[in-house]
């Protein structure tokens, strides 16, 4: 095989390799009326409801979702195995990082508030309102409980 030959098909397979590397680009936009809430994920305790925006939670990649939580909602202390970002879109959160419930420790985080979570770090989530948060991370979303006792899934 020539020399040009060579580096063409060299060429062309890195710049497939790239391609399929490379995250899928799909345009999204979804005004609030078109949002489908579903019940949350059976990982947290029952009651909120959640819409996915972008990706999905359960693959690997990016993914976008809403979660609408309800008045007087509690998130006991957990973590995830990726960095977590969080976006108050209406109520208020009220957050605190430690591995024990702790309502004192919370701080209010109202509707346009950002939290960065970075992974593997134990917090914990309650409302006093309905509060609707949006969730940006990498997937497979999951949550683990630092007291396995507070898992709703070992309660079945």
């Amino acid at each position: 095989m020539s020399q040009s030959r060579t580096r063409t098909v060299l060429f062309v397979f890195a710049a497939l390799a790239s391609l399929a590397a490379a995250p899928q680009e799909i345009p999204v936009m979804t005004p609030p009326a078109d949002l489908k809430w579903a019940d949350a994920s059976p990982a947290l305790p029952p009651g909120p409801k959640a819409a996915v925006l972008f990706g999905d939670p359960k693959a690997e990649g990016p993914f976008v979702m809403r979660v609408k939580l309800p008045a007087d909602y509690k998130v006991p202390p957990h973590f995830h195995p990726g960095t977590e970002q969080v976006t108050v879109i209406s109520g208020t959160l009220h957050a605190a990082m430690g591995d024990a419930f702790d309502a004192s420790k919370a701080k209010a985080m109202p509707a346009g508030s950002f939290i960065s979570l970075p992974a593997k770090n134990p917090h914990f989530v309650f409302t006093k309102e309905e509060t609707v948060i949006q969730v940006n991370a990498t997937g497979p979303w999951t949550l683990t409980y630092v007291n396995p006792a507070d898992d709703p899934r070992n309660k079945k």
